[in-house]
């Protein structure tokens, strides 16, 4: 069996009957033990040295407000990368290395979410039909990075990694799986915790201890109630920060770790001993607010101190660009930082992790480009992944040569990436969607290692396209606090204008009324944002100021005329964002008063400015 602490774990699991504990074809497995060594088959600890030169290794420690995530996977990004040398291709040295380290930075990221790392297994089943569980969340090892991904095999690989991204001022955020292991239900392979102790490692029923709490949907539960298993997870994660340097997590299916007895206790002995210790309350804290247990969708609900993948956030802007009614009173709520899920209990607009996509899931190319899931690859027969994907294919299933669709496809990411830079909290960019990745479809790619899955570095003309529009808007969000507040809005006049901090505006350029926030039918709003209502101290003892904006957003199909107000006497408004323009063109300028043409479909950013600015 493998040692929970183990630090570096050598070789693959190689799948034989031998690694149960059952004698498998036995007609009363409960009681027909096998016995048979299974040693051969397994992988084996090893003993390091764990000493690395970190010299002058220092966290960048970014605000949460001005953080910018990019969710990836090792393998997947960098195994193709036509710079990195062959030999280093999809391992923690390629992270490291100059031309990916430059492309993050150029990109405008400040941390990158690793998928899982912890040493993990392909599941028997993947292996037998010649797949593998690419994603990774089948952890058996959680102080030991997977020496898959290690060009070298040793530690100090993962610590150079570390390293050369932290010069880059880029964090290093871990996606890690506490919630199960690899051992799956009763009838999975005795691998190491199983046969430790199998009693105190896992939730079992009660009335049946052969059979496992399953609140993961993958066979176990860990026990997190459990004096031993809470002791390891807290060992895991301060290695991780202390000997390896990173900078935060993101716990898979947290919601399972907040379980006391069955109910989801956000205040549970899981979260008391995280936010005691001096290190780990000091790291980054993501929480996956949700597991498949009853009541386990618990988003909003985590502490102080943890940030949360938003999952109304993507359903809600998803559900808006797809042209869908009755949305706009939620979605109001989502681009000013989701104060309905978070301001209760004295969280921040930063506790909202904003993402229209993520790993599971379409990628931003398939959510424009397909109305259903296209899983075959899987051999599944396409009933793995969701069914309920909020995507819209813009008038054709697929790849096609028609024009216009493709202009409104191009459109469409458009309009999702400026809504995700340009919203209240923390954006977060899966690797990919900044130059058109696609998965062809296939919506639930977990068991894809390969070009479906991998990063194509390729870029034509539209790909270059894109990737410069997001590496502007990341660098426009950073310029601009107003976009990146660290408190909610107030709703209240900001002294000297004649305007609230926030003022929602419908077509007319009318304050938002309510019997318009109850119109079914409604698809377009604006939002006006004061950059002299921030109100927060400045590093230099001053306030925080910044310019005035009007952002503008139609999901119609037609075209709007949207009435541009009048806020202070001698301004005029000039155009930052045009999402109906795939080049940024020449600077455009409209009065108070003028009808802006808003084009159907489309997102437009303008910027108050005094007469002959």
């Amino acid at each position: 069996m493998l040692d929970p602490y183990a630090k570096w774990i050598a070789g693959a699991l190689r799948w034989s009957d031998a690694l149960y504990g059952y004698r498998i074809g036995s007609p009363r497995e409960d009681l027909s033990f096998d016995r048979r060594d299974s040693q051969a088959g397994m992988p084996k600890c090893m003993v390091v040295d764990t000493a690395f030169t970190w010299d002058d290794d220092r966290r960048p420690r970014t605000r949460w407000r001005d953080t910018v995530i990019y969710e990836l996977h090792v393998k997947g990004f960098t195994v193709r990368h036509p710079e990195v040398p062959p030999a280093l291709r999809g391992t923690y040295a390629a992270l490291g290395t100059a031309p990916v380290v430059e492309y993050l930075k150029r990109l405008g990221v400040t941390a990158v979410e690793l998928m899982p790392c912890h040493h993990f297994v392909d599941d028997r089943y993947l292996v037998e039909q010649g797949l593998r569980n690419y994603w990774g969340y089948n952890t058996i090892g959680f102080l030991a990075p997977d020496a898959r991904y290690s060009a070298a095999g040793h530690l100090a690989e993962f610590k150079t990694m570390v390293k050369a991204l932290h010069g880059a001022g880029i964090e290093v955020i871990l996606d890690v799986v506490y919630n199960h292991t690899a051992e799956g239900n009763q009838l999975g392979p005795t691998l190491s915790f199983r046969g430790i102790d199998n009693k105190a490692y896992y939730r079992l029923m009660p009335d049946q201890p052969r059979y496992y709490k399953d609140y993961t949907g993958c066979g176990n539960t860990l026990d997190g109630q459990h004096p031993r298993v809470l002791q390891l997870i807290m060992d895991s994660l301060r290695y991780w920060v202390l000997e390896m340097h990173v900078d935060g997590f993101r716990f898979d299916l947290a919601s399972a770790l907040a379980r006391e007895l069955h109910e989801v206790d956000r205040l549970g002995a899981f979260f008391d001993i995280i936010h005691q210790d001096p290190v780990l309350s000091q790291v980054k804290l993501i929480a996956e607010p949700w597991d498949l247990g009853e009541g386990g969708y618990q988003v909003g609900n985590f502490p102080v101190r943890w940030a949360e993948w938003n999952g109304r956030y993507r359903d809600s802007v998803r559900k808006y660009w797809k042209g869908d009614g009755d949305i706009i009173g939620d979605l109001a709520y989502r681009l000013t930082g989701s104060s309905d899920l978070y301001a209760h209990n004295g969280r921040r607009p930063s506790s909202s992790i904003n993402f229209v996509t993520c790993h599971d899931g379409f990628t931003l190319a398939d959510l424009v480009s397909y109305n259903d899931k296209h899983n075959e690859a899987n051999l599944e027969e396409n009933r793995d992944g969701s069914n309920d994907n909020l995507s819209w294919n813009c008038g054709a299933e697929g790849p096609t040569d028609d024009a216009g669709i493709n202009a409104l496809r191009a459109r469409q990411r458009r309009n999702f990436l400026a809504t995700l830079f340009l919203s209240q909290g923390v954006p977060m960019l899966t690797a990919g969607d900044e130059r058109g990745r696609t998965q062809h479809g296939n919506n639930n790619a977990y068991c894809q290692d390969s070009e479906i899955s991998w990063m194509d570095w390729k870029a034509g003309p539209a790909d270059e396209a894109l990737l410069d529009f997001v590496r502007r808007l990341a660098s426009f969000r950073k310029r601009h606090p107003v976009f990146r507040r660290r408190r909610f809005f107030q709703g209240r006049i900001v002294p000297g204008r004649n305007a609230k901090d926030l003022v929602w505006l419908d077509p007319d350029g009318k304050e938002m009324s309510e019997e318009h926030w109850q119109t079914g039918h409604a698809r377009c709003l604006g939002m006006y944002l004061s950059g002299h209502a921030i109100d927060e101290p400045d590093e230099r003892g001053g306030r925080v100021t910044d310019d005035d904006f009007l952002l503008l957003m139609n999901a119609h199909h037609e075209e709007i005329g949207f009435v541009l107000p009048s806020f202070e006497a001698n301004k005029r408004w000039g155009v930052v964002f045009d999402t109906a323009q795939a080049e940024s063109g020449e600077q455009r300028f409209f009065r108070p008063g003028e009808n802006f043409p808003l084009a159907a479909r489309s997102l437009a950013l303008l910027i108050q400015l005094a007469e002959g600015a």
